[in-house]
């Protein structure tokens, strides 16, 4: 039930920040922009971590992201913009904000597809098979997920339904939707997917220790576990987004379906192959005085 504001409504929330931008002198530190970087850096310590447990070399992650990360938020601004272009090509838009990327606004879609492309390019020149290098990454993506949902938290973004449960995140004025001014709490859905994506991770790094998965089988968990989560979490938001209802459901949940059910049908179709752990990461083998460390005590 939609609760209108009242002063008993806002006894118990979580609150908003009251700034999302601090400025060091004419610089301005974005926590949009704090909880993206952190997310990259995470995923990269966890990617070499596994990297190394798998055989690889160490820093050869840090040199694949130099082109993923790029890649990854290039695409996942374009994915927005196509996806929201009416807030920069409408009535009242201007489109020379589509490239504000400080101001947020990145589709995981684009992203990862794009950053895909980035690891294809940045493995190749490495020499390095490409399918371990994205099992190696995958986990930490999730983690890269659940930090870079605080940003929408410090921009007051991308929350769900009104409510008036405990947990609910109070919004300020100016950034409710049209339809909801008189709702002071909503779902904070950026929470939801952060301890979502935290579990998940957990759950993918148990699940490959135990059957030590290759040929992209944890690539493929790791989808599994994002779009189950965020399929549900989905249906909660409220932003207009463009295409906001196909047959009934936003896209980003039919994408979510579609994806789940692809990672799923490769993942039990690997299995049934005897798809296991790949004997070597690397097109040809590295010089001796190159090998990194191969020992398992030390995975993720």
């Amino acid at each position: 039930m939609l609760v209108p504001v009242t002063p008993d409504l806002l006894v118990q929330f979580i609150p908003s920040p009251s700034q999302g931008v601090w400025h060091l002198g004419p610089l301005p530190i974005r926590g949009y922009a704090l909880c993206i970087i952190a997310g990259i850096i995470a995923a990269i310590w966890i990617g070499e971590r596994r990297w190394v447990a798998r055989g690889g070399k160490s820093g050869e992650v840090s040199d694949v992201a130099v082109w993923a990360v790029p890649f990854g938020v290039v695409g996942g601004r374009i994915y927005h913009v196509i996806t929201d272009n009416h807030l920069y090509f409408g009535a009242n838009g201007h489109p020379i904000e589509a490239l504000y990327i400080w101001r947020g606004g990145l589709g995981i879609w684009g992203a990862i597809a794009l950053g895909a492309v980035g690891m294809i390019i940045g493995s190749r020149l490495r020499g390095i098979k490409l399918l371990p290098m994205l099992d190696a990454c995958a986990p930490g993506v999730l983690i890269a997920h659940a930090l870079g949902r605080w940003g929408n938290w410090f921009n007051q973004e991308l929350f769900g339904k009104p409510t008036d449960l405990p947990w609910a995140l109070k919004i300020d004025p100016q950034y409710r939707p049209d339809g909801y001014e008189d709702y002071a709490t909503f779902h904070p859905t950026f929470l939801y997917e952060f301890l979502w994506c935290v579990l998940a991770f957990f759950v993918v790094i148990w699940i490959d220790r135990r059957l030590r998965l290759g040929h992209g089988r944890v690539l493929a968990l790791y989808v599994m576990a994002y779009t189950l989560g965020r399929g549900w979490i989905e249906t909660l938001r409220i932003d207009n987004v463009q295409l906001n209802d196909v047959l009934g459901l936003r896209l980003n949940v039919w994408t979510s379906i579609v994806l789940f059910a692809l990672a799923s049908a490769y993942f039990f179709w690997a299995g049934r192959k005897g798809l296991g752990r790949e004997e070597s990461v690397y097109h040809k083998p590295p010089l001796a005085d190159d090998a990194g460390e191969t020992s398992d005590s030390s995975a993720v």
